[in-house]
Order: C-alpha cells, then structure tokens, then sequence
C-alpha cells in the first residue's frame, strides 16, 4: 500500500521546537510528510531542520513561483491525507475559523477537502477568552478534529490550559483521524477485553487476574487492518490502542449492556474474563467484621454474553469467537463451550501456567474443522493469526 501522506502546518511559538519530534515519529511509522512553516514558526524551527527530518523540502512562502509552477498551494492542501496544524496558535485557529488568507499556511486550510487535526497551543488567558473559545466552537462545528491542549506550567510563567499536547498523543490522534485501509477496512469489530468486577458493597468486590492484554492486542493489531474497533473493556490498567474506540465498563450487566449497544457489527470477539455470578444485592454500606464465623451471600448468574450474541438471529455477526480460559480439560470444555453457545471458533488457552498478566499465551483455536494450535507464544501472535483467521472467514 502507499504510505499515509500527512500535511504538517506549524505555528509560531514556543511549543514549535516539538514538531521536529512529531515530525520523527511520522516517517518513523513509515508516513510521508511534508512541512509549511509559518514566518513566525521560523523563528523557532529552521527550514533546514524540518527538511532533514522529513526527506522533503519545507514550504513558506504562498507566493513562491516556482512551487506554485511545480505544485501549486492547491495540490499542496489536497495531496495529503490528513492536514496537522501542531502547534495552532489562536492567529492560526481565528484565521481557519473566519476563512481569512494572508500566508501559505491559511490559504492550505481553505482549500484543503481533507480531514484536519489541530494541536492548539498558547497562553492560558488567550485559551479561555471569549473570542477563541468562539473560534474552536466553529471549527469543530465545521469538522476539525482537535487534541489538547493539556494543562500545566507554561513559557510564560503561567499555569493552566494551554500546552501542546505530547508528540506521543498528537502521533496517536493523527492514526486515530487518518482513513484507514487495510484488508479489514470498514469493517464494525466488537471485542471484550479484561475482567470484571461484581460490589459486594461499596467498597469489596468479585473480580479475576484478568489483565486485559490479550483482548487489547487483538484490538491493535485488528485496528492496523483497517477494521472499526470497539473495545469494551473492564477495568484495567492499558492505554487504548491507537484507532480503537474504547467503552469502559466495570460488571457484567454494563458489558452485556454495552456489546448490545454497538450491534449490528461484522465481528465479535469474546475476550473478556466476564463473571458466571453476581451478588443477588449488593449491600450500600461496607460490611463490617462482626463476631459470627461466617457470612452467606447469595448469587445470582450474570447474562451470557457469548451466547446472546452467538444467537442473537436479527443481529448476529458473521464472525463470533469466544475465549476458554481453563485450567484443566482444555480439549474438553472447548468443545463443550463451541457446543453450547453457537459461536463459529473458540480460542482455548491454559490460564493455569501464568497466562493471565503477562505477554504470553500458548492458545488453540477450535471451529468445525477442528483445532488448530496457533504458533508462537505471545499474545500479539494469537492476535496476528486471528487477523489472518477472521479476513479468511469474512472473505
């Protein structure tokens, strides 16, 4: 496939100097990317320095004659995937907002029909007055995608909003806000990922080793494939993968609630260590110690996730696969589990040798073909083969 081509705008300020980084972890991913630099931006970001960086000449100036020859600032504004304005600072954002043109890097973001991202960066009180408060209201309302600003201290001596978000985060929205391609793209993929966590009161619970790491893995690598990811997920401790819209549940029900929500979808993947039982009630005060030996709670069982969505006739997806995490009779509950709740494979897997919380996992899948191990022993592998299982099944 040809690389993703990103249009860098960079604004004049102080934050400027961290462009030379996201411009790195651009063409590190493999990315082209072209650099206009504004006069002010100049002032802290050389044309030479970017251009190393790049691989690419710089542009400045709108009224460069022989790039308007050679390429003309429409094309520039319209050859790029996706336009990043990093850092855009409040002139940039008021000129986009009101479609006023006086330099090249204005007249790019007239004419540009692609999608736009700002990385707003300037003083606290520039941030919250009225007028660029009133700019961003109207670029989002016109379609501009937007990450940070973050709080904290500033050149200026300041505290509050206004920082540039972290090259890392700006990175991570550009392939959230890119348009994707792959042999999955546009494809709706529901996953489950993590344990659950059932109240007794207030403040204790009934919950699992469930990391979450397997689930969100697949989600990664299924994202790269082009597919539109959903991961709803229990409480962990992971970042959200790049391109993956995460719905962030803590019982049962809410994850039962949630997966239903996002159906009709292409595929669902059934990650999650979800609890077979929950308290009947749940009490609204901690319960202290008291002086009797023993305490009973009654449970009651929790929805079948799986098996609702395996045989959910009006909305099924074309792909369910479920996850047996055993500690014995692998084999045997794999095919009991294929058996009963009607979804197309299960992926089996110990958990007994140390699966849960590490990067490892030794699986098997399990369809009506029969098991198939799946090599390597990590939980990108089991992901990388279910990728390649799932663009067969859906082919």
């Amino acid at each position: 496939m040809d690389p993703k081509r990103i249009l860098l705008i960079v604004g004049g300020g102080i934050a400027a100097y961290k462009s030379l980084e996201l411009i790195r972890r651009i063409k590190k991913a493999g990315m082209d990317v072209r650099v206009v630099l504004t006069r002010a931006a100049q002032e802290f970001v050389t044309p030479l320095s970017a251009a190393a960086l790049s691989g690419d000449k710089v542009y400045t100036d709108l009224f460069d004659l022989t790039d308007e020859t050679e390429m003309g600032h429409i094309a520039l504004s319209r050859q790029a995937d996706l336009v990043v304005v990093a850092p855009a600072t409040a002139d940039l954002m008021a000129k986009a907002a009101q479609g006023l043109v006086n330099d090249l890097a204005s007249t790019v973001l007239l004419a540009t029909d692609k999608p736009v991202l700002m990385a707003p960066a300037m003083n606290v009180r520039m941030w919250h007055h009225a007028a660029t408060q009133r700019n961003l209201a109207q670029l989002k309302a016109d379609g501009v995608h937007f990450v940070g600003p973050e709080e904290g201290d500033m050149a200026c001596g300041e505290f509050g909003l206004g920082r540039l978000a972290e090259p890392g985060d700006i990175f991570a929205a550009i392939e959230n806000h890119l348009p994707k391609s792959g042999a999955l793209n546009g494809r709706k993929v529901v996953i489950t990922a993590g344990p659950t966590f059932e109240p007794l009161d207030p403040v204790r619970g009934l919950t699992n080793r469930s990391s979450g790491r397997q689930g969100y893995a697949i989600a990664e690598r299924l994202a790269r494939e082009g597919a539109d990811v959903v991961l709803v997920s229990g409480p962990v401790s992971l970042d959200t993968p790049s391109g993956v819209r995460r719905v962030n549940v803590e019982t049962a029900l809410a994850m039962f609630d949630a997966v239903h929500a996002e159906l009709p979808a292409d595929v669902f993947i059934g990650v999650a260590a979800v609890a077979d039982w929950r308290p009947r009630e749940a009490a609204r005060e901690k319960q202290k110690k008291t002086a009797e030996p023993e305490m009973t709670v009654t449970f009651v069982k929790n929805p079948d996730i799986l098996e609702a969505v395996s045989k959910h006739l009006d909305l099924r997806p074309r792909v369910v696969i479920g996850f047996a995490a055993e500690t014995g009779s692998l084999e045997d509950y794999a095919r009991a589990k294929l058996a009963s709740k009607g979804c197309d494979a299960i992926i089996a897997n110990n958990v007994a040798e140390g699966v849960f919380g590490s990067a490892h996992n030794h699986a098997t899948l399990l369809d009506l073909d029969g098991f198939t191990p799946i090599p390597g022993d990590t939980k990108m592998d089991v992901a990388d083969f279910l990728a390649a299982y799932i663009q067969k099944k859906l082919s």
